[in-house]
């Protein structure tokens, strides 16, 4: 039977890296979707939570659970869960194990923790390296309002989580974590190491806590 797993964690935590390294590990089997992908339309005032940003234009609250089209994302999986083949469908973003939809349809819940020096460093180099964005408008941003999101709508979800993972460990770690919790849907009836299924084993030493 196909299962959620629902990957959670503060911006540049690592949960994206850690849900695409699985996607690849069984691409046969696994199906991704991003929450990101899920926004409501920014040109649509109507729907959606809005703020105004550092550079003073009124713009959709990216780091609000309200601006996520929680119907879309309900249908995306219930989707996925339908496709022939696969046997685990991954679910990532910031409000993974924030909107009750995504929960309850969870069979794991990872969240991937990173200590915020870290989110936000990463974060400014992804703006700069890809948009050429001003590090003084991200840090902006930050102090304005992303803190006190993620400190409302993401971090109280790490305790809802089965399995805290260090997001500065490298893909390889994370993913060796991980598997343990998700490997007997990978292989529901298969030997170890069978052709075309995905290991199972925990690498010693791998920076994660069960819950």
């Amino acid at each position: 039977m196909t299962g959620v797993l629902a990957v959670a964690g503060g911006t540049a935590s690592g949960k994206s890296t850690l849900a695409e390294a699985l996607s690849l590990e069984c691409p046969d089997t696994v199906a991704l979707i991003h929450l990101d992908d899920y926004y409501v339309p920014a040109h649509d005032p109507l729907r959606g939570v809005w703020t105004v940003s550092a550079s003073g234009h009124s713009i959709l609250d990216w780091n609000h659970p309200g601006s996520i089209d929680e119907t879309a994302v309900t249908d995306a999986i219930d989707a996925a869960l339908l496709r022939p083949g696969v046997l685990l469908v991954v679910v990532e973003g910031l409000f993974a194990l924030t909107l009750p939809s995504v929960v309850r349809r969870a069979a794991w819940r990872v969240y991937v923790d990173t200590p915020d020096d870290i989110r936000l460093a990463r974060k400014i180099l992804r703006k700069i390296e890809a948009q050429r964005q001003d590090p003084l408008l991200s840090l902006r941003n930050y102090l304005q309002t992303g803190r006190d999101r993620h400190a409302a709508h993401v971090a109280p979800s790490r305790a809802a989580a089965d399995l805290v993972v260090d997001g500065t460990a490298s893909e390889a770690e994370m993913l060796a974590a991980v598997m343990p919790l998700i490997g007997p849907a990978l292989a529901p009836a298969a030997p170890p190491r069978a052709p075309g299924v995905c290991a199972a084993t925990r690498t010693p030493g791998v920076p994660a806590l069960a819950l």
